[in-house]
């Protein structure tokens, strides 16, 4: 179950925000000392020679090359508004501010927004552009911008939001991922990000490269990943049941306990502690290529979601949900 009251909040600091608008994210203070813009280009710089993520591709995106993501020098939105169909902490009555790229890193072959990841559906978007869209989510009341699937494109992001603050951005940042990161890119959203909102897929690595494109690696480096959005937001905080920092992790359970559902949540409480948040998924269909790979062409049944959250109560979370 989801926390609700601040004071059932582990780690918390002192200064607890009464409302959002008394709390300050931390790329202001970023942006204010200069370091944003050294992140900045420590991100662009990057792009020539392509490592923003495990694949490791090495093109050089500032000549229009591509990789594994297929995205160049250019970017594309798939769309943006508030969204009601995020975790609770997240949505509140304003709804999370939802910015959808183009595109993605990981390609798993039973993708649920495939025509958008898989197919790259959606609009090439310039820095400004994108600037606007988080400035309107935040004036039409989103408690947060949520940026889903960014790490192919974290350089533009960056840009377009020094672009934002300087209007007057001032609401969280969530990432909203994958989970298939790379600890030195995280490393350098440190004070950036407000609200980490990765996805922890596999177990197997045998699995993930028969679904996830190749993927061998996936596991040891999200949970790296994971390790460090955890290490720089701690454990979900909350003021009035909204979330303003922290992390919460996605979990997808899979026909057959093919995402290893019982070996992730024990890693959990060993790694980072049982008050940690996450969200045991039911929501799992056959989308995209997954028709043609059984047993990933049916639902998971009742009993195996009902499983999968016995896991979790038996290896001791206490925030799932």
């Amino acid at each position: 179950m989801w926390l609700r009251d601040k004071s059932d909040v582990a780690d918390v600091p002192q200064n607890i925000p009464q409302s959002r608008d008394d709390y300050s994210p931390g790329y202001l203070a970023l942006e204010a000392g200069g370091e944003l813009e050294r992140r900045e280009r420590a991100l662009w710089e990057r792009m020539e020679r392509c490592d923003l993520c495990p694949r490791m591709c090495g093109v050089n995106r500032m000549a229009g090359r591509t990789g594994v993501c297929s995205s160049g020098l250019t970017f594309k939105v798939a769309s943006s508004g508030p969204h009601y169909g995020e975790e609770r902490p997240l949505v509140g009555r304003g709804g999370s501010g939802t910015i959808f790229f183009s595109d993605c890193n990981l390609l798993c072959l039973f993708c649920q927004n495939w025509q958008i990841a898989h197919r790259g559906d959606g609009r090439v978007t310039s820095h400004a552009e994108l600037a606007n869209m988080m400035l309107a989510l935040q004036r039409r009341g989103c408690h947060n911008i949520n940026l889903v699937t960014p790490a192919h494109l974290l350089p533009h992001i960056v840009t377009a939001l020094r672009l934002a603050i300087a209007q007057g951005l001032n609401i969280p940042l969530l990432h909203n991922s994958s989970g298939y990161e790379r600890l030195e890119i995280i490393q350098l959203l440190d004070g950036v990000v407000d609200i980490y909102l990765p996805d922890f897929k596999f177990q197997d690595p045998k699995l993930a490269i028969r679904f996830s494109r190749g993927a061998p690696d996936f596991a040891r480096h999200s949970a790296a990943a994971i390790k460090e959005m955890h290490r720089q937001t701690g454990t979900l905080k909350l003021v009035n049941g909204i979330a303003y920092r922290g992390l919460l992790i996605r979990h997808l359970v899979l026909p057959e306990n093919l995402a290893g559902t019982d070996v992730f949540v024990r890693w959990v409480v060993s790694e980072l502690g049982s008050d940690t948040h996450v969200n045991i998924m039911a929501q799992y269909s056959p989308q995209h290529e997954a028709r043609n790979n059984p047993p990933l062409d049916r639902r998971p049944t009742q009993a195996e979601h009902e499983q999968a959250m016995r896991w979790a109560r038996d290896a001791g979370l206490r925030n799932f949900h």
